[in-house]
């Protein structure tokens, strides 16, 4: 992106969010989701204690399943070249100093995608969780501030897109407080859980995360539930991520129409509500900057979110909040890699 196009976005950031800098929606005990009106916040939540007493034991405020969303904000971070995207790679990279073309899919993000998001979580009264890379919020911080003002978590994210596991300890240890000190930077926010690019962690990392003073990971897709593994001898929690409710897989504009989509985040819920009355369950799901913020997938997202809010017990719990639970909680299951 130019300079120039950088300079306009700051001094005239996107109208919507702007627009709604008064108007976050306020959530009743630890996350349980509301109706996004005034009036109806009055009334009962969606996330009102479930009818099965066994659910209520497993979450905070009797909640029986909670859902937690990832919003990455990676828009403007990406690679000059070799980014991800609907494109072709450039054939002549020596001839082409930047992908022009990746770009302006990347700047949909922040452009279009997290102002169009943030109004769709406020409607719904959700709190999420937004990764964040460094140059993104480098980049953009009023939009990576108005998230964090809205009462979202900003997660780390790393400053840039890295290969981190083949960093040695030193590097990625630099790498780690790059990318926290970026965040924090633009947000006034520490950031306390984390994300590798592509969930790839090399045999440092966890080590390093709770060296710094991090809470949890999401690198792991190995259980529906929060867990607890040991890195130096202490508690380090795992928050799992999700590649199957995960857009960038199978939306991205070329592998699922936001219509199937919506119908596998459905029958995901729809089962994952059902164990939920019997033992502690969690739905992951994935939106990134620049594909759920487009305008069909919004659609998708708010017709979902619709559809679970009506279910009794459901909680939108933001990752850090999960992860304190599962300290707090002696049910919390433990198991993983020992560091």
């Amino acid at each position: 992106m130019k300079q120039s196009d950088r300079k306009q976005h700051h001094t005239n950031p996107p109208r919507r969010f702007l627009a709604q800098a008064g108007g976050a929606t306020t959530l009743l005990a630890a996350g349980l989701a509301l109706n996004g009106s005034a009036e109806a916040a009055a009334k009962a939540p969606a996330g009102a204690p479930s009818p099965s007493g066994a659910a209520g034991k497993f979450w905070p405020h009797g909640a029986r399943l909670v859902v937690s969303i990832s919003m990455q904000f990676e828009a403007g971070g990406q690679p000059a070249l070799g980014a991800d995207s609907p494109f072709p790679k450039v054939d002549f990279p020596p001839k082409v100093p930047r992908d022009g073309a990746a770009d302006s899919w990347f700047a949909y993000g922040y452009r279009e995608g997290i102002p169009r998001m943030l109004e769709l979580w406020d409607k719904h009264g959700v709190k999420v969780t937004s990764h964040m890379i460094g140059e993104a919020v480098r980049r953009h911080p009023e939009l990576a501030r108005e998230i964090v003002r809205r009462g979202h978590e900003a997660s780390g994210h790393g400053p840039r897109w890295s290969s981190q596991y083949a960093m040695g300890r030193a590097e990625e240890r630099q790498f780690l407080l790059d990318g926290r000190d970026m965040v924090q930077a633009g947000t006034g926010e520490r950031t306390l859980g984390y994300n590798c690019n592509w969930l790839r962690r090399g045999p440092n990392t966890l080590s390093l995360l709770q060296e710094l003073g991090f809470l949890y990971h999401i690198d792991d897709v190995s259980r529906d539930e929060p867990f607890i593994e040991q890195v130096d001898g202490r508690d380090f929690v795992v928050v799992p991520y999700t590649l199957r409710n995960n857009d960038i897989l199978l939306v991205e504009g070329r592998n699922y129409s936001p219509d199937q989509f919506l119908q596998q985040i459905k029958g995901e819920f729809d089962q994952l509500y059902e164990e939920a009355g019997t033992r502690r369950r969690m739905m992951s799901i994935s939106a990134h900057d620049r594909i759920s913020g487009t305008p069909q997938m919004v659609r998708a997202w708010g017709q979902f979110l619709t559809y679970a809010r009506s279910k009794a017990g459901v909680a939108f719990l933001r990752k850090d909040e999960i992860a304190r639970h599962a300290l707090a909680s002696p049910s919390t299951l433990r198991g993983g890699e020992t560091i």
